[in-house]
């Protein structure tokens, strides 16, 4: 039980931290933090909660990163339900919580698109579904990369919290712009079911292509650089 409290509350902090600071903070005029500011605070949420928390359950906080890290040899398949299930309920509570505060303003009329997930007419810059679908896939695959090499026990000790973070802000910057980065189900599911507009429908992307990319990136791992 330890571990998946702490699979909620960590999902729980990058949902409400990442999408909350592109909700309330993004845009405000002259003091905006803009979409680097996102990506950074993205980061932050995962790095934070690594060191918080990464010694209970690991700090997964993802559905793909779980199931990369299975993929990877580094997680048992009977702990996977359990994990998933407490990532998807922190990151919906983070965004119920969102959606009080933001719902709470004075001039407050609809959530509009809620830092949701989107591809084509929903993705921030117009971009196609094989498009979005190619860069949560590279994405993900490469974030599983990272996350392996940082925790492998030859690596520098005590560091992986910060390239893992550091990962997240660097993949914030690139996808933004695409589908508004996903690279995690927990926290696209989550954002759809308050959005306005059709990004529901569209949220099977975001748990098919960053899931396959961390397979993917989970076995190049195990195949190339996971035995001595």
């Amino acid at each position: 039980m330890k571990k998946l409290f702490a699979e909620f509350f960590g999902t729980f902090w990058l949902v409400f931290g990442g999408c909350g600071s592109a909700i309330f903070a993004a845009g405000i005029p002259d003091l905006g933090i803009g979409f680097v500011g996102v990506a950074l605070a993205f980061g932050l949420t995962v790095l934070t909660m690594a060191y918080a928390v990464g010694h209970i359950s690991g700090a997964h906080f993802n559905p793909a990163v779980s199931i990369g890290l299975w993929a990877g040899g580094k997680f048992e398949a009977k702990e996977l339900p359990g994990y998933i299930i407490a990532q998807v309920i922190g990151a919906i509570a983070a965004a119920a919580v969102l959606y009080l505060i933001i719902s709470g303003k004075s001039d407050f009329e609809t959530v509009g698109g809620f830092a949701a997930n989107g591809y084509g007419e929903l993705s921030p810059d117009g971009y196609n579904m094989m498009s979005a679908l190619l860069a949560e896939f590279i994405l993900t695959a490469f974030f599983m990369l990272v996350i392996l090499g940082s925790t492998y026990p030859k690596a520098p000790k005590g560091f992986a919290g910060i390239a893992i973070g550091l990962a997240l802000v660097l993949i914030h910057l690139i996808s933004i712009p695409i589908t508004n980065t996903s690279v995690n189900p927990a926290r696209s599911l989550s954002q759809a079911i308050f959005a306005e507009g059709a990004y529901l429908s569209q949220v099977w992307l975001f748990w098919v292509a960053p899931i396959a990319g961390a397979i993917v990136g989970g076995l190049i791992h195990r195949t190339f650089f996971g035995k001595d």
